[in-house]
């Protein structure tokens, strides 16, 4: 198994987000909900996580996206994220440098197995 210690990233208000850190403590994890509006994740980490991540980072299916005009949907990911942490695909799941995101079975299947 994976690091015990898990730090979820997304929003407070998120039942996914919930569900991730519920499950995981459920399986014996220190699972932690790092709110990224309260907390916003610097530049330097969202860098990191597009190029880690991929431009799947950036939930274009959002209710936040879909409120955005064409010239605000052209801007690059990374200022995107920084200003409107809601466009963040949620959770992102990091046990150390290794890096999850979102919650679907593929996710769920690897780090509760």
């Amino acid at each position: 198994m994976i690091d015990k210690e898990a730090t979820v990233y997304g929003l407070k208000t998120c039942d996914t987000c919930r569900k991730a850190v519920r499950a995981l403590t459920e399986a014996g994890y220190q699972a932690q909900l790092v709110d990224i509006r309260a907390e916003p994740l610097s530049g330097d980490v969202l860098t990191l996580w597009l190029e880690r991540l991929g431009p799947g980072l950036l939930n274009t299916r959002s209710t936040t996206w879909r409120g955005l005009d064409e010239p605000a949907r052209a801007l690059p990911p990374l200022d995107l994220l920084q200003a409107h942490a809601a466009l963040m695909k949620r959770p992102v799941i990091a046990f150390g440098d290794d890096l999850y995101l979102g919650w679907g079975k593929d996710v769920q299947a690897v780090l509760l197995a």
